[in-house]
């Protein structure tokens, strides 16, 4: 297992750290100070939470603790499968890839959205 702590954060998170999440302001903060703490951003997500609450796509991009995700050829096969592209490319970044190898957490303020799939969640309502 890795040091490394991998974390993507979804559409709720996104609008969340918008409106003054004290949880998703943290991540964000330890992602661009300390080494070792990565925050991705899927791009479906992004579009979604922009929708929501506009203005975040353009503020979360520009912060540099946060990698946004393409969607690409395997994104894009996950998010044709599913009803919302939000939650698809969420879900498939979050899975395990040569970089990062044990997966990553998906950051919530929605974690019943989480129930039943398989992967680990930071609820980010507490």
């Amino acid at each position: 297992m890795s040091d490394a702590l991998h974390i993507v954060l979804d559409d709720t998170a996104m609008t969340a750290a918008g409106q003054g999440n004290i949880l998703a302001s943290r991540l964000i903060h330890r992602a661009h100070a300390e080494s070792g703490w990565f925050l991705y951003a899927p791009a479906c997500a992004l579009v979604e939470a922009d929708r929501t609450r506009p203005g975040t796509a353009e503020h979360l991009a520009s912060l540099p603790g946060i990698t946004v995700l393409d969607l690409d050829l395997a994104a894009a096969l996950a998010v044709a499968r599913e009803a919302t592209w939000a939650a698809a490319h969420s879900r498939q970044a979050a899975q395990p890839t040569p970089e990062r190898p044990d997966g990553a957490v998906i950051a919530t303020t929605a974690p019943q959205r989480w129930a039943g799939e398989p992967v680990r969640v930071l609820d980010l309502t507490s």
